[in-house]
């Protein structure tokens, strides 16, 4: 068998020869494995363990790096400028003794973060320079009062109230100026410019917030993503039917937050009513919304004695109540009198564990001018209680349509849970869930359009 040599075998534009060819002449060179890059927190705990006196490492009672770097945290997230680690970084027994130790003071420790912020700023693919360091410890949804505690350092239950502001009362700020540690009840825009703000891009929606004062879920990106996606799956015709953005249509957020379904409803071309408790919160909406180049009106102090239509009379994509929405059905039906038609497409019901005390009001907000509403009512169910539960929302809308239908108000509504999206995982066999309510009108001889 002839083998052609390189020589006679060269073509302009060409390899001399194909790949199999180079190994049956054993020609072929192997590329040496790629190293995979080792975790950039592990290699700056590395390089500042090898600091540390191994008199000092010793009160681990795990020997020389190896152990800790084991139990050194390997994800992260990046809210510019911020670098959020998971919750338990740094607390085991074993690291918690070790950065306790006496001979490691406070510019020893910030030597370890200032060197995670470098490695993560070097290495991860964003635009900007990360400042600040600190620990996700959760929201917790019942906080001390007043901070009282008990002789052992842990404070009652009975001295604990729900955290309706959802407030970061366990973030662990490791590194950073993160603004004033204190707040007054109404604060100033002063209050505001010196507190860190950071931000991130979910679906294309930008997103910020004062991570001292205000929360933020990563994993609702997933409902917000099925939220922007609402109206274009032709598998749900009556949902495909629907075209948002139509003069006078409007979506109500009752637990409006930063602005997490707020935005999705915006981008949807929807005219949005939003109700929010925490100053901060609202705060966030507002700059969020213009980063995404939608008007944000915020209603506040003596402006919420108005009347309700001469605040949504403006051309704002957004308008947020500094108020409890339970101002909210009364709002409505204000505005409603005064003759502005509000077809009411969504309403968002986005508190957890349960959003149950909004669910009346909601109805009565839904399906009054227009053909169909849906209602997303968020909800932690355990897995084997989804099907009971769905039949008790069911009941719980069919009571409703009845009680309308008995007052008699013009025309017939019907409810149906069409839906039930597990968003995430709450705790074990426990799941975050949104119920999906379509209310559709129903025409009678005495209501035809």
């Amino acid at each position: 068998m002839h083998v052609p040599t390189p020589s006679c075998c060269l073509h302009f534009g060409q390899k001399p020869w194909p790949k199999w060819l180079d190994v049956y002449l054993g020609t072929h060179q192997c590329r040496p494995p790629k190293v995979k890059a080792e975790n950039p927190i592990v290699l700056a705990t590395r390089k500042w363990l090898a600091t540390v006196p191994v008199e000092v490492e010793s009160v681990t009672g795990l020997g020389r790096h190896n152990a800790l770097l084991a139990q050194t945290p390997k994800r992260f997230s990046v809210y510019e400028p911020l670098v959020l680690l998971p919750a338990g970084s740094f607390h085991t027994p074993q690291w918690r003794a070790l950065l306790s130790h006496p001979q490691l003071d406070e510019p020893s420790l910030h030597h370890l973060w200032v060197a995670i912020l470098d490695e993560i700023s070097r290495t991860h693919s964003h635009s900007g320079l990360s400042t600040h360091l600190a620990i996700n410890e959760g929201i917790p949804v019942r906080c001390p009062a007043h901070d009282p505690v008990s002789d052992d350092g842990v404070a009652q239950e009975a001295d604990r109230t729900d955290n309706v502001l959802r407030s970061p009362k366990g973030l662990r700020m490791l590194y950073g100026d993160f603004g004033p540690s204190q707040a007054p009840a109404n604060p100033s825009a002063e209050d505001f410019d010196r507190a860190l703000w950071v931000s991130t891009k979910q679906n294309g929606i930008y997103q910020t917030w004062a991570p001292r004062w205000t929360m933020f879920s990563r994993g609702n990106v997933k409902e917000k993503a099925r939220l922007l996606n609402f109206h274009n799956d032709d598998t749900w015709p009556h949902r495909f039917a629907v075209a948002p953005g139509s003069e006078g249509q409007w979506a109500v957020d009752l637990y409006a937050g930063i602005g997490y379904f707020t935005f999705s409803y915006a981008r949807l071309r929807l005219r949005v009513l939003c109700w929010e408790l925490n100053p901060w919160s609202v705060e966030a909406l507002c700059r969020g919304g213009k980063a995404n180049g939608w008007g944000v009106k915020i209603v506040k102090g003596d402006d919420l004695l108005r009347p309700s239509a001469e605040l949504v009379s403006g051309d704002e994509r957004i308008i947020v109540f500094l108020e409890d929405n339970r101002e909210a059905a009364r709002r409505l039906q204000d505005i409603r009198a005064s003759g502005l038609r509000l077809d009411i497409v969504h309403v968002n019901a986005g508190m957890l564990p349960t959003s149950e005390e909004t669910w009346r009001p909601a109805w009565d907000m839904a399906a009054l001018e227009g053909e169909v509403s849906w209602l997303h009512l968020h909800e932690n169910v355990g897995f084997s209680d989804l099907g009971r539960r769905r039949e008790e929302i069911q009941n719980l809308f069919d009571d409703c349509a009845a009680v309308s239908e008995k007052n008699g108000t013009g025309n017939s509504r019907h409810a149906k849970v069409e839906h039930v999206e597990l968003v995430k995982t709450y705790a074990p066999d426990v799941w975050h869930c949104v119920f999906d309510v379509c209310i559709k009108r129903i025409y009678t001889e005495n209501s035809c359009p």
